[in-house]
């Protein structure tokens, strides 16, 4: 029995201006024109962040240098539905390839009307992650928590024509 504490699943939530499978794709295939650039992990300033569109990829950093910086990979891969992703960004924010040390990231797409589309997010497993408490402790209390990265995609996906 593991006398450590399980950490809590984190999660967030948003609605989107955009019908089920636009929200997906706007989601998905222009990751890294909505994903804040000040939240990269590579040395280099980040120019770009991208989803490989089938179970295998990989999710990942360009910087403005053409260097890549992995985050994790594609494990579930159901348009216009379901996304799910490794996070193996450990808690010295650091790429880490073990998939044994990897959480995992769902995000469900649920149309809410046909212009309309709720989108949530669970965090889970995080104490799979090398020092998983300080990556909880930041997404929660540096970066106001996966909603507040949800609430950005909805402005992004509201101003996307």
């Amino acid at each position: 029995m593991s006398t450590t504490p399980e950490l809590p699943v984190l999660a967030g939530k948003a609605t989107v201006a955009l019908p089920l499978e636009r929200a997906f794709a706007f989601f998905t295939a222009s990751f890294g024109s909505w994903w804040p650039p000040a939240y990269h992990i590579g040395a280099a300033e980040m120019a770009d962040a991208i989803i490989e569109p089938r179970e295998g990829g990989r999710w990942y950093e360009r910087g403005v240098d053409g260097t890549e910086c992995d985050w994790g990979t594609v494990l579930t891969w159901e348009p216009p539905h379901r996304l799910v992703l490794t996070w193996q960004i450990n808690g010295r924010w650091q790429y880490d390839p073990d998939p044994a040390h990897a959480s995992e990231i769902e995000i469900r797409f649920v149309a809410e009307g046909p212009e309309r589309t709720d989108v949530t997010l669970e965090h889970r497993y995080l104490d799979r992650l090398v020092e998983g408490k300080a990556i909880a402790d930041t997404i929660v209390e540096g970066g106001g928590g996966w909603s507040t990265l949800l609430e950005a995609f909805a402005r992004a996906a509201g101003s996307h024509p």
